[in-house]
């Protein structure tokens, strides 16, 4: 089977949720993890620090570096960068996870939280990958995978939430334009997004979700591996759904992934 054993990934928001679970997932393999988040200290409403997730990772199997950083300042990004090359001797694969979200129609969003999430979800998955890249052309089977959904311009994912939609649009875009200018250095640049809703702490930013009519995070972290495990000249440019990629290696039973098996699922948004 393929792995992700001695390979180093740079997570960006893995203190918690999808993050943490590809994080765990790669670990379990004996991979090298970067953790890049802003949670040092527990917050009484978030679970979740990179050092608590350092400290699984290395449970798991795997090898951690935990590291304060806020992905929208570019000397904490390159410091960060700096410092996983330096401790690891490089790095294969970015998993751009980071994402601010909003659900708020246009008069009910205020200008900071719309900079926060064009900050996060847009200018932070530019600058990281434009800062990992060059090490990323040293990899054997270098990747790029970002949690973004495929692009559909279809009025109704905008009308609701349009600054959210905005920001999430241009993390997929990076994909989109990323992808085919980095091809022949062979670096396979992808898009990830769940078909259900995910339970994780975003959760607390959707009114009226019923936790137990959506899926955990581990389908996320095992599709996220089966795309990392692939020869990275052999996809990219896609935008990826978790269980069709799960199909395709012959996953059949998704009731294992469910919070409450049995119950209808929530489709996420985008889908």
């Amino acid at each position: 089977m393929a792995t992700l054993r001695n390979q180093t990934l740079f997570i960006t928001g893995g203190s918690r949720g999808i993050g943490e679970a590809i994080a765990l997932r790669a670990a379990r393999d004996g991979a090298n993890i970067v953790l890049a988040a802003k949670t040092e200290r527990a917050h009484p409403k978030l679970p979740g620090t990179i050092h608590s997730v350092a400290a699984a990772i290395k449970a798991a199997g795997g090898k951690a570096l935990p590291i304060r950083c806020d992905i929208r300042e570019d000397d904490q990004v390159q410091a960060a960068v700096a410092q996983a090359v330096a401790h690891f001797g490089g790095i294969d694969i970015l998993v751009n996870n980071a994402s601010a979200i909003s659900l708020t129609g246009t008069l009910e969003t205020p200008m900071k939280r719309f900079d926060l999430m064009f900050g996060v979800n847009v200018r932070g998955t530019f600058l990281v990958s434009q800062t990992c890249i060059p090490h990323l052309k040293q990899s054997g089977n270098p990747h790029i995978l970002t949690l973004a959904p495929p692009l559909n311009m279809d009025p109704r994912w905008f009308a609701p939430h349009t600054a959210y939609t905005m920001a999430k649009y241009g993390m997929s875009q990076c994909v989109l334009g990323m992808a085919p200018e980095f091809a022949a250095d062979g670096i396979a640049i992808n898009a990830l997004w769940p078909r259900t809703v995910i339970h994780t702490a975003a959760l607390a930013m959707i009114p009226g979700v019923d936790p137990e009519r959506c899926r955990t995070p581990e389908i996320m972290a095992d599709a996220a591996h089966a795309i990392l495990t692939t020869p990275s000249r052999e996809r990219s440019g896609q935008f990826l759904i978790d269980e069709d990629v799960l199909r395709a290696t012959g996953v059949s039973d998704f009731d294992r992934y469910a919070v409450k098996p049995g119950m209808e699922l929530l489709p996420d948004l985008f889908l």
